[in-house]
């Protein structure tokens, strides 16, 4: 393009914008961390050095990469110690078959609502094999984050087995009305380092939430006792010549309904049974899985016939409207075979004493009962 003499330059709108909007190198912003800036825990602020000295974050940007200042970021992580402490007591009392859980404190939990506090809980489970069946928790306490409950949870039904091979974890967590409660942190104690009726006292920083780790014979387990555990109580009476049957309570039973949860009752018959008079069945307990019946049937019977029957106990879930659900069953006799035929034995052998045993349920519908 040509230029008339006299006539002052034109200059295209591309070229104006260029040199408006080209304000040289770009500078990087200053953030508010540049002015105050974070130290290491248990390390000291630096004195201000003299004009002309470099600071220790500017000599930092001037050092090799090796001599590089420590990770703050690493100091500021969510750890054990931010998620509070735990205080709690286990005792197994092998007598009964039961494990007693005190919870009593908790120090420095973690704020989980926009208050700045929380409304912690703790609950428990038996792994492996988390489940509603032997979940234990404890009673809400609102607003803190240094709750007391001194609150005794038992799990009943544990053998000498499942302390050699099962892990108690305990977690604490915040519950939330209109949404999904919350984690703070956990603690798990495997059960071997517990010495027999005796109480041993823990104060525990929580952690994270850890993986569960399957074991190599987990799925074994899992298979035996996924329909759960009965304590059976059996008695022969001379002064009546009668076999006094005694359910007790059930543990852990598998979940039938879609709640998460069963209505159980067992029903008890003493076989062969050829007059079908043998049949008794307990109370129906709603909506648990953890059952307690202490219930005791009578069957008038010689002793000398005991060796000859078999006791057929049974679990069940009541339904509406629909079949009942086999939970799972137990037979004791001499037909039995392990604890099952120990426990029959005993009782032949201690008349008028009454003789505690608990027994694990198997998926097997015991002879060819309905219900």
């Amino acid at each position: 393009m040509t230029q008339r003499k006299g006539e002052k330059p034109t200059i295209s709108i591309q070229e104006h914008m260029a040199i408006d909007v080209c304000p040289g190198p770009i500078q990087p912003i200053k953030q508010i961390s540049d002015y105050f800036p974070r130290y290491p825990r248990g390390l000291p602020p630096v004195a201000p050095q003299p004009a002309g000295h470099a600071g220790p974050l500017r000599s930092a940007l001037s050092t090799p990469a090796a001599a590089a200042e420590p990770d703050v970021e690493g100091y500021d992580s969510d750890d054990s110690t931010t998620l509070g402490t735990l205080e709690f007591s286990l005792q197994y009392d092998q007598e009964n078959n039961a494990l007693h859980c005190t919870i009593n404190k908790a120090k420095g939990l973690k704020p989980m609502d926009h208050n700045g506090l929380s409304d912690p809980y703790v609950k428990l489970h038996l792994l492996p094999g988390a489940s509603k069946a032997n979940k234990l928790r404890t009673k809400t306490l609102h607003n803190t984050l240094n709750p007391f409950w001194n609150e005794t949870l038992t799990y009943y039904g544990i053998t000498d087995e499942d302390m050699v091979r099962k892990t108690l974890r305990i977690s604490v967590c915040d519950e939330d009305k209109f949404r999904h409660n919350e984690f703070i942190g956990e603690t798990r104690i495997p059960l071997k380092k517990l010495k027999p009726n005796q109480v041993k006292n823990f104060n525990n920083c929580l952690e994270k939430q850890l993986p569960v780790s399957v074991q190599p014979n987990a799925c074994i387990y899992k298979s035996l006792e996924e329909r759960g555990r009965i304590m059976i109580s059996l008695k022969y009476n001379t002064q009546k010549s009668c076999l006094v049957v005694g359910i007790i309570r059930c543990a852990h039973l598998a979940a039938m309904d879609a709640n998460g949860f069963s209505d159980p009752y067992v029903k008890t018959y003493l076989k062969p049974d050829e007059n079908k008079k043998s049949k008794h069945k307990t109370a129906v307990k709603k909506k648990t899985l953890n059952p307690e019946f202490n219930e005791e049937f009578c069957y008038d019977i010689k002793y000398a016939d005991l060796t000859k029957k078999t006791l057929e106990v049974t679990v069940w879930d009541y339904d509406i409207g629909k079949s009942n659900d086999f939970i799972g069953g137990v037979s004791l006799g001499i037909n039995a075979n392990g604890e099952r035929l120990k426990h029959w034995f005993d009782c032949l052998k201690n008349k008028d004493k009454k003789i505690e045993r608990w027994h694990t349920l198997t998926n097997e519908l015991p002879g060819s009962m309905n219900d």
